[in-house]
This record gives C-alpha cells, structure tokens and sequence, in this order.
C-alpha cells in the first residue's frame, strides 16, 4: 500500500478549501483517509496554512510521500517556521 500526503477539497463552488491528509494512492480524492493532518485556504490572504507538524513527521518516517502541491507547501511553510 503506498500512502501520499496530498489534498482533499472542501468548500462550495468556487471557495476552496482543503485538507492536508494521509491517505492510499489509489483512493479517490475526496474518499478514505487515513489521517488529517493540516488544512489549506487559498481564499484568503495570504493562503491560510495550519500543519500539525509532528503528525506530518511521524507518517513521512513511515515512508508516506507528498503529492507535488504539499510538497510546495510544506517548504513554504518550514521556511517561514
């Protein structure tokens, strides 16, 4: 099972918001999870961000990867931390 640290969409038609979650490759976007462990909103200004930091380090030791977005994030937002 290869697991991905990717978003999920919440909000209504043209609001986004996402969850930040660990889930299965091969699940759908918006189905099963695993665990949530931050949320994203681009709406406001600046993008929103909140990561519970050592839940996020816990499932990369595990060998979970970032989807190319999170990835992105998260070095925005360790370099502001």
């Amino acid at each position: 099972m290869a697991v991905r640290i990717r978003l999920t969409r919440l909000g209504r038609k043209k609001k986004p918001s996402y969850r930040i979650i660990v889930a299965d490759s091969q699940s759908p976007r918006d189905g099963k999870f695993l665990d949530i462990v931050g949320t994203y909103d681009p709406c406001q200004n600046p993008a929103a961000v909140t990561l519970k930091s050592e839940k996020i380090e816990e499932w990369l030791n595990k060998g979970a990867l970032p989807s190319d977005t999170v990835a992105s994030i998260l070095r925005r937002h360790k370099a502001t931390a």
